[in-house]
């Protein structure tokens, strides 16, 4: 501002001295003229840049600033610098919004963004999943409009945010979500949504977990303490008494043992490390399980090994001992006396199967899927009185996660059931192979 007043005054005063140059020489007339052409200039000149800052205005961008003469090439270099600068500021702005935004694209929770009136301004990807919502249709839309669930709507109108809404959805896929709203300034929300099915989920199993645990030992531990208080209780017990109590302590004592053993198996499975890569001798293996098929079934059954594949496998030989006997066993408990029970191994090149077919009491088809949940059971009371856990087929599972095997059930009711376990090709071993 200092240096336009002064180049101005000094432009004044240039013209002053031509002005009173022209009177001394050509007198008033001179005076007026020079006045009068030096002041049209000065006008015109100054006219001129307004108009290009006048022009440049309407489309502000820095690489189209004007060049300019005297006083206005410093406005113009002034104006340069600033325009510069805010377009980098603007450009930084920019950079650190689209950040943001990008990050609430890629954020694993739904973020829904509301106005004063709780319509929709911005919502992420999640979020039109979580709720079903049109991410360009919606925005503007009260989002009550749009989530039509009582719970939801008195969320919203009692305005006690401290706590999340636990959401249950069943359309278009059951969900359960965590939803919450977090006020971020004095007019506006966020509704952070977080899908939480799948913990729902494992929490319910460990509430069926310890539940179903407790259930198990209640019985036989009833049946202990009944008859130890009985015992009690007698000044001097006979051995007729004993020997009628002690065998039925002692049956319901293997029960809890083996009940804990596979507890402990199950827990070591599902928390233990890699699998080992030792090579399974499949013919002492096979052997072995038709050996303990055969004292389990105490010849009340025909138990049959048919080898078709002298192939062995990479894996844990404990493991898999646990996972076919638990077939096995299941098999012979489960298929009345005069039935069948064959055991088969075969390999056709692309992967290996051990298979056990039983002529039991088979599975009726909507238990299937549920077979290896930890004490499932299709008929209790027949588990139980067969001596099953019901933690051996979710023991299978999991040696069979971990030897990336896979469990194929096949059953018709009262004519027997065939559970086949197929491995891949990767960890079948030649009987002279090294290991790896």
């Amino acid at each position: 501002m200092k240096a336009f007043l002064t180049r101005s005054a000094a432009w004044a005063g240039v013209l002053c001295l031509f002005a009173l140059a022209a009177w001394f020489t050509a007198g008033a007339a001179a005076l007026f003229a020079v006045l009068a052409v030096g002041l049209a200039a000065w006008l015109v000149f100054h006219l001129y840049h307004v108009a290009l800052l006048i022009q440049w205005m309407r489309h502000p961008r820095p690489e189209r600033i004007p060049e300019g003469l005297g006083s206005w090439q410093q406005i113009f270099s002034a104006l340069y610098r600033q325009a510069r600068q805010q377009s980098m500021n603007q450009k930084k702005l920019s950079n650190v919004l689209e950040r943001f935004i990008n990050a609430g694209e890629a954020m694993p929770d739904g973020v829904v963004v509301l106005d004063e009136h709780d319509r929709i301004e911005w919502l992420n990807p999640m979020a039109v999943e979580h709720f079903a919502l049109d991410r360009k249709g919606d925005v503007g839309n009260q989002i009550a409009n749009l989530v039509r669930q009582p719970g939801f709507h008195r969320y919203l109108t009692e305005q006690n945010y401290s706590q999340p809404l636990i959401l249950r959805q069943s359309q278009p896929t059951e969900r359960v979500l965590s939803v919450q709203l977090v006020p971020f300034d004095s007019t506006r929300k966020l509704i952070l949504s977080r899908d939480i099915t799948q913990l729902e989920r494992v929490q319910t199993v460990h509430r069926d977990f310890v539940a179903n645990v407790s259930h198990e030992l209640r019985t036989p531990l009833t049946v202990i303490g009944g008859f130890v208080e009985t015992l009690v209780d007698m000044e001097s017990p006979s051995p007729e008494v004993l020997r009628q109590f002690l065998p039925l302590m002692m049956e319901q004592a293997r029960r809890m043992q083996s009940l804990v053993e596979d507890l402990l198996t199950l827990s070591r499975l599902e928390n233990g490390g890699g699998t080992q890569t030792d090579r399974v001798d499949m013919d002492e293996l096979l052997r072995v399980l038709l050996v303990e098929a055969q004292g389990l079934s105490q010849g009340r059954h025909e138990v049959v090994l048919e080898q078709q594949s002298d192939r062995w496998l990479w894996g844990s030989v404990n493991e898999l001992h646990s996972a076919f006997g638990n077939l096995v066993s299941n098999a012979i408990r489960y298929t009345p006396a005069g039935g069948a029970v064959t055991l088969r191994w075969q390999f056709d090149g692309n992967r290996a199967v051990f298979s056990v077919t039983d002529s039991g009491i088979g599975i009726a088809r909507e238990h299937l899927p549920r077979l290896t949940e930890r004490f499932y059971r299709v008929d209790r009371g027949r588990s139980r009185n067969s001596g099953g856990t019901g933690l051996g087929l979710a023991i299978v599972k999991h040696v069979l996660a971990r030897h990336h095997a896979r469990l194929e059930v096949s059953s018709e009711l009262e004519k027997g059931s065939t559970f086949s376990v197929s491995f891949p090709r990767e960890r079948v071993a030649e009987p002279d192979a090294v290991t790896p």
